[in-house]
């Protein structure tokens, strides 16, 4: 991904401990403009840096930073009045939605992804349940090696990981013994240099160092999220409160313009249906 206005566009883990960072940020922001303060999913984060970037390319004299930290993090974030929006990969609960207004910005696709050498390629949606939950322990069982399954997820609050619970976990819980990771390129990365491991990651990073499993018999492919035979699908939301700033506003109608929808398809988003 280009880079080419650091100054402009910082990225600061956010959790409830670091609000006194975030609000240091916004103190040493441009006085001279109103900042568009953007918090939350780190799957989400990547993406709209990169909105960010082809926007300030087009208007030089706007502001506008991108923190990540998770979805609830960026929900909180708007809560605290610390980001004018929140970014998620999960959907709102009810009392969320109650709370909030969200619209969605992309579609993404939820890859299973395992180590090329793995000789497994499909898995089902009962499968994957049973892995995680640690009911399935072998990859002799799914047709596969003699050796010991490593699942890995994501930790709590993060927005990949609902979706996967919501999606394929039903009301069964993520096994303790599953390894935890705070992003998406940490779960490749372990699952890139590990025969054993199985893992969930954005779609878009997937690369030829892995090898993403159909799902229920479908591949992870734009097409089949368009066309909703891919199951494993979640949206990408902005989030707000009340009326945004006009400068928010700017920002906001950007992403959601052909020209900003073109960037995320090109980088493997599917358009905001």
């Amino acid at each position: 991904m280009q880079n080419q206005q650091p100054s402009k566009i910082h990225q600061v883990l956010f959790v409830p401990a670091l609000l006194g960072t975030v609000l240091l940020l916004a103190a040493c922001s441009n006085k001279n403009v109103d900042t568009v303060n953007i918090v939350g999913s780190s799957s989400v984060q990547p993406f709209v840096e990169l909105l960010a970037e082809e926007y300030l390319k087009k208007y030089p004299e706007e502001n506008v930073e991108v923190q990540g930290g998770g979805s609830t993090a960026g929900l909180q974030a708007v809560v605290n009045r610390l980001a004018d929006i929140g970014m998620s990969s999960r959907l709102l609960t009810q009392e969320e939605s109650m709370a909030f207004e969200s619209t969605v910005i992309a579609l993404d696709g939820l890859a299973v992804v395992v180590n090329p050498a793995n000789p497994v390629s499909k898995v089902t949606s009962s499968q994957l349940r049973d892995i995680f939950s640690g009911t399935i322990g072998n990859w002799k069982d799914l047709g596969g090696e003699d050796r010991p399954i490593r699942p890995i997820s994501r930790e709590e609050g993060s927005g990949s990981r609902d979706n996967f619970g919501a999606l394929v976990m039903e009301e069964l819980s993520i096994s303790r013994r599953a390894l935890t990771q705070e992003s998406n390129g940490a779960v490749r990365e372990l699952v890139k240099g590990d025969r054993s491991a199985i893992g969930y990651i954005s779609l878009s990073m997937v690369s030829h160092e892995l090898k993403a499993l159909l799902v229920d018999g479908e591949a992870p492919t734009l097409e089949n999220i368009q066309q909703g035979l891919y199951t494993l699908t979640r949206p990408f939301l902005f989030v707000t409160q009340g009326e945004p700033a006009p400068s928010t506003k700017r920002f906001f109608e950007y992403c959601l313009s052909a020209e900003g929808q073109e960037v995320l398809e090109k980088e493997g988003l599917v358009r905001k249906p």
